[in-house]
């Protein structure tokens, strides 16, 4: 069972598999919120390990940047146990926030939401 926790281990922290998620790994969208994932292993014995980035060309000031991720780490942190209580397999995320303006946490959970349930029927299909 998957808790409401977001412990270290669950963060994706290793420099290559961030670059294999990008290289490799397929997307989801649902704005502002970009999901690339990759079923793949992982260094601990977690379902996912998921990273968080905000592009500094949208946003220049690292306060804002800071903000941002905290908000999706926030609103991932509360919608994951829904989504990772029935997947198999390990997976690695990278969340991207591709919007130009400052969000609310309303707006980026909602997108979140929409997000890991988008993931959840594109692995019920490949799984097939």
């Amino acid at each position: 069972m998957v808790s409401f926790r977001f412990p270290k281990r669950e963060k994706l922290a290793h420099r290559k598999l961030w670059e294999e998620v990008f290289r490799k790994g397929r997307t989801v969208k649902a704005y502002p919120l970009l999901l690339y994932y990759l079923e793949t292993p992982l260094p601990e014995p977690v379902p996912f390990q998921a990273g968080f980035a905000v592009p500094k060309r949208s946003f220049r000031k690292a306060v804002q940047r800071n903000r941002i991720k905290r908000l999706m780490r926030e609103a991932f942190r509360l919608e994951k146990p829904g989504t990772f209580n029935n997947t198999k397999g390990s997976f690695a995320f990278v969340i991207l926030y591709i919007g130009r303006e400052m969000p609310d946490f309303e707006g980026v959970s909602k997108a979140t939401n929409i997000l890991l349930k988008k993931f959840d029927s594109h692995e019920a299909v490949t799984e097939d």
